[in-house]
């Protein structure tokens, strides 16, 4: 009789991944500063910025979301568990709130106030929760590498 045991990943997708992975969060957060600092100082340089790593944000965001649905819908369906789900799934809408944000950093002036500071904060808010399910995941099973 054979045991099922969970598919072994790619060594190479989870190093890109892991690398990969993070980038986004950071695009996004400074984004949300950078609407914050706009919204109360109307300088226009600062509406940019946040335009310019919103796009950075999500480009750098479809990468590891491409490997996490190959792992989790794909290859590893029968083994993921409901963090990896969640995780997929907020992230996903992260994005989708990301681009309707770089849309509205499009618009001329103080037109992106506070559409666009209400949309970085869902997107940092839902990154953040989507971070904490997989970091709970991980120390409820002890994979943490360092300590």
């Amino acid at each position: 009789m054979s045991s099922r045991t969970a598919p072994r990943r790619s060594v190479v997708a989870n190093a890109v991944y892991g690398l990969l992975n993070p980038i986004p969060f950071g695009f996004f957060v400074a984004a949300l500063i950078f609407d914050i600092i706009y919204a109360r100082s109307a300088e226009v340089m600062w509406g940019k910025g946040a335009a310019w790593l919103i796009v950075f944000g999500l480009l750098f965001a479809v990468i590891p979301r491409l490997i996490n649905l190959v792992q989790v819908w794909i290859t590893g369906r029968r083994y993921s568990t409901n963090a990896d789900k969640l995780d997929f799934w907020l992230n996903l809408v992260a994005i989708v709130a990301g681009i309707f944000n770089a849309f509205v950093h499009s618009r001329d002036a103080y037109a992106v106030v506070p559409a666009g500071l209400w949309l970085s904060v869902c997107t940092v808010i839902l990154l953040s929760i989507a971070h904490m399910a997989i970091a709970v995941q991980h120390s409820a099973a002890g994979d943490f590498v360092h300590e």
